[in-house]
């Protein structure tokens, strides 16, 4: 069969096929022209590099996973690496969570600025003399804001 042939059976590109070539997971055969044959077998690998992709595992993991599928045998070191893969998806999953949550607090803030946040909602030590100010005895920033205005009036 040829490279797109396959593609339309398996449902990808032939880049992706050249792609899984390149990278160990699929063979092919050369016609004298140069052109790529597979067997009719190559659709079900294909599917299943499909699947492994959908699983989040790279390229180099897949290497390591087809001869077990070729055998029909699975070594303890299969089953480790794929602990393993899980493990780092795991981890993954736990950092986008933890991105999405400090995103969903950004969120918040744009929705409700607080002068805490938001620099511009903030009463500068400098604004204009304002005599209601003037009556009040807490310190603070209208306290600051008297001391200025009254230095700066005097």
């Amino acid at each position: 069969m040829r490279i797109g042939e396959i593609a339309h059976l398996a449902g990808v590109s032939t880049r992706a096929l050249r792609y899984y070539e390149e990278q160990g997971l699929l063979t092919s055969e050369r016609t004298p022209s140069g052109q790529r044959t597979y067997p009719e077998s190559a659709v079900e690998r294909v599917r299943l590099i499909q699947q492994f992709f959908t699983a989040g595992l790279p390229s180099r993991t897949i290497l390591q996973l087809l001869p077990c599928v070729d055998t029909g045998h699975a070594s303890p070191k299969a089953f480790e690496l794929l602990a393993s893969e899980r493990n780092r998806i795991t981890a993954a999953m736990a950092d986008l969570a933890a991105a999405r949550d400090a995103l969903d607090r950004m969120i918040d803030i744009a929705n409700h600025p607080t002068p805490e946040h938001c620099p511009a909602l903030r009463e500068p030590a400098w604004a204009p003399y304002n005599p209601a100010d003037a009556t009040r005895t807490a310190p603070g920033p209208t306290a600051a804001r008297f001391a200025s205005a009254t230095l700066i009036n005097m």
